[in-house]
């Protein structure tokens, strides 16, 4: 997938870029469940695919310390200027999700995947599992968005309970949640997202 996004953000179509009214609001919900489990200044946080870094900066806002990763090297440059015009520090890597390393990204308290982890193959969502792990604080929380499986042109396959669950092996799935779709495209309604919650076992 990743030559697709490539593409799509050198021709500037991106609607994963911005999300629906509901969208939105539950994942500030999701987020403040979060920091409901923590004592501020929030810990360590990693934005797995950050793209333009939407959700980084919005972490950053409330009070975590902010790395996000991404493939695209477009989307990176994108997010860095946005952090510089919005004066916030977070720190935005142009890496590849399955290589990741704690000399590069630290050690982790809350990992943040919205649309990243659903897209790769199997074999790289093994990987992906397996590194996320090895960087991971001892009390990590990962908070994962994917469409449900479907075969659609143009879009990320997706992944289900079962494929999350496979990936993390030595995390458990503490909560399963239909996103909520209101305001988004009806392309994207019709993935049926779902949020999945994980604590490092």
């Amino acid at each position: 997938m990743s030559t697709g996004y490539a593409l799509a953000y050198r021709l500037g179509i991106t609607p994963w870029e911005r999300a629906g009214r509901g969208a939105a609001a539950q994942f500030t919900a999701l987020v403040h469940r979060e920091e409901a489990e923590r004592t501020p200044p929030y810990g360590p946080a990693l934005d797995l695919g950050c793209g333009t870094g939407g959700h980084s900066l919005q972490l950053a806002q409330r009070g975590w310390r902010v790395t996000g990763i991404d493939a695209v090297g477009a989307a990176v440059r994108q997010a860095r200027a946005r952090a510089a015009e919005d004066g916030l520090d977070v720190r935005f890597l142009e890496g590849d999700v399955t290589d990741l390393h704690l000399d590069e990204v630290g050690e982790v308290a809350f990992f943040l995947d919205v649309g990243c982890f659903h897209g790769l193959t199997d074999g790289q969502r093994a990987v992906m599992g397996e590194r996320v792990t090895a960087v991971a604080a001892r009390d990590a929380t990962l908070l994962l968005l994917a469409f449900r499986p479907g075969r659609r042109p143009l879009l990320p396959r997706g992944a289900g309970r079962g494929d999350v669950e496979t990936a993390f092996p030595g995390w458990t799935l503490v909560d399963d949640e239909l996103a909520d779709v209101t305001g988004m495209p009806g392309p994207l309604k019709r993935t049926a997202p779902h949020w999945y919650r994980l604590r490092r076992a």
